[in-house]
């Protein structure tokens, strides 16, 4: 008797396993948490990507500033362009931030070029870079507007090169508007500058630091 048992539970087939009803409720489960948890992950690479765009820009700012320092990028040459431009509506250094924004067009003759991916930059770049500066010195002595020879305070933005491609959202032309921000910017505006930053470049020759000190005291 016990053998014909054993022999009957040897016989039946195994119901083990998940249902089709388990598996569904599991794959919906698993999509909600996804859902949820994609817009985090797509914020994290834009961020990334951004931080990593404002890292290169700076370095393209002082580059752009190194260059105006030790004279490689001249007043006048048209080899290196992007000799700053005089703002000559400014009076004081706090109005050189509201010089305005580049033209259409201007990155060809007026803007310094920073060539990141070693294809020349172009306008179709997500990841050149075009840079805009902007000086100031109230000496009236100054009237070829060529400084080099006083020394100056100086503006410099970077613009990512897209920001001039055809068919680009229009520069925000709002003097002082917004900086970028790398935490919530998600992928960048190109309305605006990447890098925003001032300094001061000194006379030619021996450094004059006399005559920061004359443009910088009080009237």
């Amino acid at each position: 008797m016990t053998k014909q048992k054993q022999h009957q539970n040897l016989s039946q087939p195994q119901d083990g396993g998940y249902t089709i009803i388990e598996s569904l409720v599991a794959m919906i489960v698993v999509s909600v948490l996804m859902i949820a948890i994609a817009p985090v992950m797509a914020f994290s690479v834009a961020t990334r990507v951004q931080a990593r765009r404002t890292e290169l820009a700076t370095q393209a700012a002082k580059a752009y500033i190194d260059g105006l320092r030790s004279q490689s990028i001249k007043f006048g040459d048209q080899t290196i362009k992007g000799f700053p431009v005089r703002y000559t509506a400014a009076t004081n250094p706090e109005d050189l931030a509201n010089a305005p924004v580049p033209s259409p067009g201007s990155q060809d003759n007026l803007l310094y070029c920073v060539d990141m991916d070693g294809g020349g930059c172009t306008t179709a770049s997500t990841k050149d870079f075009y840079v805009q500066g902007a000086w100031l010195n109230p000496d009236p002595s100054i009237t070829n507007n060529d400084p080099t020879l006083k020394g100056y305070q100086l503006l410099v933005r970077v613009y990512r090169a897209d920001s001039f491609a055809p068919g680009a959202p229009p520069l925000n032309t709002t003097p002082q508007a917004k900086k970028q921000s790398v935490v919530g910017s998600g992928v960048g505006d190109r309305t605006i500058p990447v890098v925003e930053m001032s300094t001061e470049i000194p006379a030619s020759g021996n450094p004059s630091y006399k005559s920061i000190w004359e443009r910088l005291k009080t009237p």
